[in-house]
């Protein structure tokens, strides 16, 4: 006969439990059950309690680990800055918009109409993404008519605001139009317009 598992420690049945809701939080929202939870990570109902004080204290964790900027930036510190430029924006501007779409579709399923109250360090990591946004831009500086902050920022909140379903009136950017938009603008080239 096989030797019985181990049981798993607290934290660990914690950080198990919050994995397994925030799929669920995608999907229901706050109607989400223990028992949806509990199925999705193989326990019995009665388990979440043992760590956790309510089902909303576990929904609230679960809330912050899924809007947790952290795994964001590590994808960002893994986008390659030599790349060509247009290469480059577009790696960037599909990180965004797969975050931002799992982020504004989680807030509309929990009801909410902004974030959460920050936590402290937020600002903090927004401005590390705003740093890392920047150090990726840098080598094509002298490509560029404006800074490579402002670029970035420029990405960034039309990404945002073309990835948004009530800002976009449900008519989303794709990535390849944010970045041509922003390298390219909309004009046709003058020199494809004047007559010969």
């Amino acid at each position: 006969m096989s030797p019985r598992a181990r049981p798993m420690a607290p934290d660990d049945r914690r950080a198990a439990l919050v994995t397994a809701t925030v799929p669920l939080l995608v999907e229901h929202g706050r109607t989400v059950t223990t028992k949806q939870i509990a199925d999705a990570a193989g326990v019995a109902e009665g388990t979440i309690f043992r760590v956790f004080d309510s089902k909303d204290d576990l929904v609230t964790t679960a809330l912050e680990q899924a809007l947790d900027l952290e795994p964001f930036i590590a994808q960002l510190q893994q986008v390659d800055p030599d790349q060509p430029l247009a290469a480059l924006l577009l790696e960037v501007v599909e990180l965004f918009q797969h975050r931002f779409e799992r982020v504004f579709t989680l807030m509309s399923r929990m009801g909410l109409v902004g974030p959460p109250k920050a936590r402290r360090h937020m600002e903090a990591e927004r401005e590390r993404v705003a740093l890392i946004l920047e150090a990726l831009a840098e080598p094509h500086r002298a490509e560029l008519r404006v800074p490579p902050g402002h670029l970035m920022h420029m990405v960034r909140l039309l990404t945002f605001s073309g990835t948004h379903p009530h800002i976009s009136d449900g008519h989303p950017l794709t990535a390849e139009e944010i970045v041509d938009t922003v390298l390219h603008g909309v004009l046709v080239p003058a020199s494809t317009t004047q007559e010969p």
